[in-house]
């Protein structure tokens, strides 16, 4: 039978590839690991760095053949020719440079998401120079954690004199929690495309992912006897009530029973009903974690969030039970925001 191991050749190739991209990825964490975190940097000779693009060696060479042709033949127009091209690439590499240096870069604090969508980061370019500087990209490089990890998708501006430009990128976590911004980098090749000029920057901020909601979550758990509550009601799942009443002008338009409201206009007359506030306070609806019915953690804590999001539309009070963590019924904006912070960091 055909052996089907690798030739000696190509296992030493690839074990000498795998230490050159070990090696790559050591310089690379200490490289970055030298970079101070801030959210604001200013652009210096000292965080900016140059180098010639595959152009510009090409156009190198080009100058190299040019001047020696030059010196063999005593050709006086090549002299010409060949000094005017390299005084305008050092006049270009200049320019690059200057380009960058004196740039303020800042980088508003982002926003929360669920973890699936991109996160979208919001940077702002400040230049304090009387002139504009043109094709300016920005572009996520690269993070600590791998999993933050991309590929540059840039987006390019140009920032008018004396004033300011706002880029917008984005790049993809792949886990719930909290993780520090990825490595940006900011890049320019103006006005030839022979340099290559860029800068390196670590943000201090930090970007909270959710967890991301079941698509299609069971109804919501039944509720809970109040434990300070009076008397006992038998809960058939939040949403239905054992109570009614007629409606009374100014009753809340959730409190409504459109189903029965329905009814009422479908037979002709016009009377609306309404859940009995008090029958309904008797019960606490409490989203636990441990009680989502399915095994795996992730997916419990994705139907959790599916729940949160569904009270939170329906105006219901809910609390919240994850591991280590209580927090007591209520509603509204500031208590989704805490119930998803805690369900992101648990």
């Amino acid at each position: 039978m055909a052996s089907t191991a690798p030739p000696p050749s190509a296992t030493g190739w690839l074990a000498r590839w795998s230490r050159a991209a070990a090696l790559r990825r050591r310089f690379r964490a200490w490289w970055q690991g030298r970079l101070k975190r801030t959210d604001t940097l200013e652009l210096t000779q000292r965080n900016v760095y140059i180098l010639p693009t595959g152009p510009g060696w090409m156009l190198a060479v080009t100058l190299v053949v040019l001047l020696i042709a030059s010196i063999n033949f005593q050709l006086n127009l090549g002299y010409l020719f060949t000094f005017m091209l390299a005084g305008s690439a050092v006049i270009g590499m200049h320019i690059s440079h200057a380009t960058l240096r004196g740039l303020t870069l800042h980088l508003k604090q982002p926003q929360p998401q669920f973890m699936g969508s991109s996160a979208a980061l919001e940077v702002q370019l400040t230049s304090q120079r009387a002139t504009p500087r043109y094709g300016i990209g920005v572009a996520v490089h690269g993070g600590d954690d791998p999993s933050t990890h991309t590929d540059h998708h840039w987006a390019w501006t140009d920032v008018p004199a004396q004033g300011q430009a706002v880029v917008h990128i984005a790049f993809q976590p792949h886990r719930r929690g909290l993780h520090p911004v990825p490595t940006l980098t900011a890049e320019t090749r103006f006005p030839l495309g022979t340099f290559r000029v860029w800068t390196y920057w670590r943000p201090a901020a930090q970007l909270l992912v959710y967890p991301a909601p079941e698509s299609t979550p069971p109804p919501l758990p039944a509720g809970e006897p109040r434990a300070t509550g009076k008397g006992h009601a038998t809960s058939q799942g939040i949403g239905e009530f054992d109570g009614v009443r007629a409606y009374r002008r100014g009753d809340p338009l959730k409190l409504v029973v459109w189903k029965k409201a329905a009814k009422s206009l479908g037979g002709g007359a016009d009377d609306l009903v309404s859940r009995d506030a008090q029958q309904s306070h008797r019960q606490e609806l409490w989203l636990d974690v441990a009680h989502a019915q399915l095994p795996d953690l992730e997916a419990r804590i994705s139907r959790v969030t599916a729940w949160v999001l569904q009270a939170d539309r329906l105006g219901l009070d809910y609390g919240l039970r994850v591991p280590g963590r209580e927090i007591p019924p209520a509603n509204g904006a500031a208590h989704r925001v805490q119930c998803l912070e805690a369900l992101a960091l648990c």
